[in-house]
């Protein structure tokens, strides 16, 4: 007598699958609760705080003139050009450096993921820049760029005698985004490295075994292999970049057209001592953070099951 063995159903399949995602969510809950309620507890304040100070008319400089103004502070920011010259700045700056920290980063992942000798040493001298303190790069490449004494001007061909980088906008923000691009690079890398770890060899061989071409498995096994991975890191580093101070305080602290939103909120309240206003960009910053890396995920639309095989 024979016996046949029916597989399941789709919707079996879908049901367990769902089941499995749901504990798995419910058990990710619970662990991350504790750490989610210290969190809240340390930030939770501070963020009420700035948004309490937002609305109202509040300068170190005449503390007894505190007023009420409501959403006053937020239309004046809205409104002022200056608002938004720097918001095009930091929004430039985070294209360029994530597109590039991207490209740069995935090679450097390549190597680290394919070489066979010295991996050690070659993983280590990758990530030795992103161990380097950013206002201790953003000096060094600040004398790197230096019209008198830096090297750029003389490896650079095309550059003529004493080239002044931080004279003029561009140049100024071409040394700015160098010197962050060199810095976190390394980290992109990494994140890029375990999700290139992540993706099957048997895929790869089976691809080639097929014919397809270096840049066919590239395009068609690897990446798509590796979507989630590259959603975190662009989402990471975006958000970090987004919120770049350090090196434009350092090179050019903001002069000639290269002030950030976070620069322009430190003068708002350190320079100008302006706390109310300086809390309106705060909370702008955060809700534009916000924005951001809501686009990012909805650009990419990861489903985590689906890249487990489980629907």
């Amino acid at each position: 007598m024979t016996h046949t063995v029916t597989a399941p159903a789709p919707e079996a399949q879908r049901k367990k699958a769902s089941d499995r995602a749901v504990a798995e969510n419910k058990l990710g809950m619970k662990l991350v609760a504790p750490a989610l309620v210290v969190m809240l507890l340390v930030t939770a304040f501070p963020m009420l705080q700035a948004l309490w100070l937002s609305l109202s008319n509040y300068a170190l400089t005449a503390p007894d003139d505190r007023s009420f103004v409501g959403l006053q502070n937020y239309v004046t920011a809205l409104t002022d050009p200056l608002f938004w010259r720097t918001m095009a700045v930091t929004v430039g700056i985070m294209i360029v450096t994530v597109f590039f920290e991207l490209i740069i980063g995935f090679v450097f992942a390549l190597v680290m993921h394919r070489v066979i000798f010295a991996r050690g040493i070659i993983r280590t001298s990758i990530l030795i820049p992103y161990g380097i303190i950013t206002v201790v790069s953003g000096f060094a490449w600040q004398f790197a760029f230096s019209g008198t004494n830096g090297f750029v001007n003389l490896w650079l061909p095309f550059v003529e005698g004493n080239f002044n980088w931080f004279g003029e906008q561009f140049p100024a923000l071409f040394a700015i985004c160098v010197s962050e691009i060199w810095k976190t690079t390394p980290f992109m890398s990494l994140l890029l490295l375990a999700g290139l770890a992540q993706v099957s060899e048997d895929m790869i061989e089976a691809a080639k075994v097929d014919g397809a071409t270096w840049w066919q498995r590239l395009f068609r096994v690897i990446l798509p292999n590796m979507r989630a991975a590259i959603m975190v890191a662009i989402l990471f580093r975006a958000l970090d970049a987004f919120r770049i101070f350090d090196n434009i305080f350092v090179m050019t602290a903001g002069a000639v057209g290269t002030e950030s939103v976070s620069f322009l909120t430190y003068r708002q309240v350190i320079e100008q001592f302006q706390i109310g206003m300086g809390s309106a960009l705060s909370v702008l910053l955060f809700l534009s953070v916000l924005v951001i890396a809501f686009l990012i995920v909805k650009l990419f639309r990861v489903d985590l099951a689906a890249a487990r095989q489980e629907g």
